[in-house]
């Protein structure tokens, strides 16, 4: 379980991220995904990583410590519609560099709203993670947020995408961040991440 979370660095240049030196998560998803107030959620803090009603709110690369042995990232939000697109750019090359540069980068969480269909941006960013052998796995967010059959169909409709696109299914969490539902499930493949990187 995670007992300790620090904030540690925030920086818009992947170059100045802390020492490789030890295991990576990181933690990535469309703008208002709820991304982190799920990190707030596994973490226990209401306020590490900086929540708003304004998609956008994280514009830089976050580090923090886990436990004192583990960084954990939350990474700046993909499809913005109201930044110029020179922002954009910047925040696109920094992401790209982030992914596929960084060494000690064990697992990248990718949240996908479990309210909507599947969205052609978060599967276009998967194959795209896929074709970079970018290492993945799926949490689908807010599934307090309507019934459970409903998040059921769509999760079913955006894992048939994925089927097409992999010929399998990523690994995947359901979660909700107000009722802590699928915290003990992911913290647990995390810690599993972290260990297989340890072993290496």
């Amino acid at each position: 379980m995670i007992q300790k979370a620090t904030f540690v660095i925030s920086n818009s240049n992947p170059g100045n991220c802390p020492k490789p030196d030890r295991a990576e998560i990181a933690f990535i998803g469309r703008s208002n995904v709820g991304k982190s107030s799920l990190i707030n959620m596994l973490v226990n803090q209401k306020g590490l990583a900086k929540t708003s009603q304004k998609p956008g709110k994280t514009q830089l690369i976050n580090h923090f410590m886990i436990n004192d042995k583990w960084y954990l990232v939350d990474l700046p939000g993909y499809g913005f519609a109201k930044v110029n697109l020179k922002v954009k750019q910047g925040w696109e090359s920094m992401i790209t560099t982030y992914l596929t540069k960084r060494e000690n980068l064990c697992g990248v969480f990718v949240l996908i709203d479990s309210r909507l269909p599947p969205q052609q941006i978060d599967l276009e960013f998967l194959l795209w993670c896929g074709t970079q052998e970018v290492p993945t796995a799926l949490v689908f967010t807010k599934a307090d947020k309507q019934s459970k059959s409903k998040t059921d169909q769509n999760i079913q409709k955006f894992l048939k995408k994925t089927r097409e696109m992999f010929g399998e299914n990523p690994d995947y969490f359901v979660t909700s961040a107000e009722a802590s539902t699928g915290k003990e499930e992911l913290t647990k493949f995390m810690e599993e991440l972290v260990t297989e990187y340890n072993a290496r």
